[in-house]
């Protein structure tokens, strides 16, 4: 996207955007002060080419065209849970007729039951806040998948379910990860975050960690030898530079740990949930979360646009806007499916390489750390 208009458009010196596309091609920092001038504009194309060209800049030359995605496999072991998230549609109580509790045998049938599963590279696995699934559990469980299914890595565990089951055990959650990595963990998904901002977590979700005991969890992980992703979740009704701070607090973490290997901007929905559906985001905010993450993120190598979460259609623009990942096979999914999305549960290979080629992008699966599987041609799969 960039190449062709920029020449024509932003970099003008007439343009108020071009002294920004001079720093980022300088390989400048973009300030906060800028990030918010950018993010208020109403030039959605501006904003696209200064995204798309912070991509290209930060991407070898041979890759610049690729999109990535994963062959994976969502696992959410109970949805009973302990906090009280007021953007949570997938909570039950423990007496709840809905609420359900799977054993690691019903993990494994599960995946067994999948027509896929010799070509799955990663188990996503997050879940409520249950005191009968303990670190023991999920010791089990990870050893288990790693027994039946050894090619799998598994990202499983938010900061948030980490700091839970530390607790529960009375020890730090350095001890929780390692006993957790030694059964098989391989990296830690990026919930859990929502917004960083504290006027808003007071507001959606008071009884979650804090900003900082997040950033912490995931920094010891990194010093762990673990990558991680990071997420955003817009639609709760934060700021515009509230959604930047987040986004720069992630960047500070980053030169600190520099262990995270995505970032991940979610929208909320608003289905069986007490946030109130006013503050739903626009396409074109949206647009403008993959487009200033990438932005200012010159620290992290990927931004993913998780089809689940935006739709196909955002999702397929958000290539366009600095995003390089759309996520995978998914397989499953019931957390923004609880809330109201109404992305399909799955995606086959095929419906994801058609997505991709129709964006004028190349297919490529990777695995969890962005290790390159194949990359797919204009051949049929």
């Amino acid at each position: 996207m960039a190449s062709a208009l920029v020449e024509e458009y932003i970099s003008r010196s007439s343009h108020p955007f071009s002294r920004f596309y001079e720093k980022i091609m300088a390989g400048e920092r973009i300030t906060r002060e800028e990030a918010v001038e950018i993010y208020n504009s109403d030039d959605l194309l501006a904003i696209g080419i200064l995204a798309d060209a912070a991509r290209v800049l930060r991407t070898p030359p041979e890759v610049r065209d690729y999109v990535y995605w994963v062959h994976n496999f969502h696992i959410n072991p109970t949805n009973i849970c302990e906090a009280h998230c007021r953007f949570c549609s997938f909570k039950k109580g423990p007496g709840s007729p809905f609420a359900y509790v799977m054993s690691i045998d019903d993990v494994i049938k599960q995946v067994n039951d999948y027509p896929m599963k010799d070509q799955l590279s990663e188990f996503h696995i997050v879940s409520g806040l249950y005191k009968e699934q303990g670190l023991t559990y999920y010791r089990d469980l990870f050893k288990s998948l790693k027994q039946h299914f050894p090619h799998v890595h598994i990202k499983g565990l938010t900061a948030v379910e980490l700091d839970y089951l530390s607790k529960l055990e009375g020890i730090p959650v350095e001890e929780t990860l390692s006993i957790l990595k030694e059964a098989g963990l391989g990296s830690l998904p990026g919930g859990g975050a929502e917004v960083f901002a504290e006027r808003v977590r007071e507001l959606v979700c008071v009884d979650k960690i804090p900003a900082e005991e997040w950033l912490r969890i995931h920094g010891l992980a990194h010093s762990m030898g673990m990558q991680s992703n990071a997420t955003l979740l817009a639609g709760l009704g934060e700021t515009p530079e509230e959604r930047i701070d987040h986004i720069l607090a992630i960047r500070d973490q980053q030169d600190k740990t520099g262990g995270f290997m995505t970032f991940i901007p979610l929208n909320c929905y608003y289905d069986n949930n007490a946030i109130d559906a006013s503050n739903a985001l626009t396409g074109v905010e949206n647009l403008k979360n993959f487009a200033i993450s990438r932005i200012l993120l010159d620290n992290v190598p990927h931004i993913k646009s998780f089809w689940i979460h935006i739709g196909e259609k955002i999702t397929q623009v958000s290539l366009s806007f600095g995003v390089d990942d759309i996520d995978g096979t998914v397989v499953q999914e019931k957390i923004a499916h609880a809330a109201g999305t109404d992305a399909s549960q799955a995606m086959t290979q095929a419906e994801l390489l058609n997505m991709i080629r129709k964006a004028g992008k190349i297919p490529v699966e990777r695995d969890t750390v962005y290790n390159i599987i194949r990359i797919y041609d204009e051949q049929p799969v």
